[in-house]
């Protein structure tokens, strides 16, 4: 069974950067199309950034248009985010997600079958 592992989370002050890794062990990435989503108190879970298993094509919530992007690593069959210039509003616990094959939009909680334990993220000053 895939199982998914998050790191890299942490606290922040506001404009900094981090970067969070999803790996996976036994099971080769390549074949899943991987999201991220995040969950803040009291709010749903909302899709941040997707990257498709076929052509590596990628996806953005509006709210995080040029500030994250999202990449592979084949090689180390890790998926990462890459977040800057984050804002107090990026505060949530991040999670990243599998599903083999493609997916449509990607941001799409539904969309996945497999998910990780999630990593907090704390933009404060």
């Amino acid at each position: 069974q895939l199982q998914l592992v998050e790191s890299g989370g942490g606290l922040v002050q506001p404009g900094g950067s981090l970067r969070l890794s999803c790996a996976a062990s036994r099971f080769n990435l390549d074949y899943y199309s991987i999201g991220w989503f995040r969950q803040a108190p009291g709010k749903e879970r909302e899709g941040v950034s997707c990257i498709t298993s076929s052509h590596g094509s990628t996806n953005y919530a509006d709210s995080v248009k040029g500030r994250f992007t999202i990449s592979r690593d084949n090689a180390k069959n890790t998926v990462y985010l890459q977040m800057n210039s984050l804002k107090p509003e990026d505060t949530a616990v991040y999670y990243c997600a599998a599903q083999w094959g493609t997916v449509v939009g990607g941001l799409s909680w539904y969309e996945y079958g497999t998910w990780g334990q999630g990593t907090q993220v704390t933009v404060s000053s």
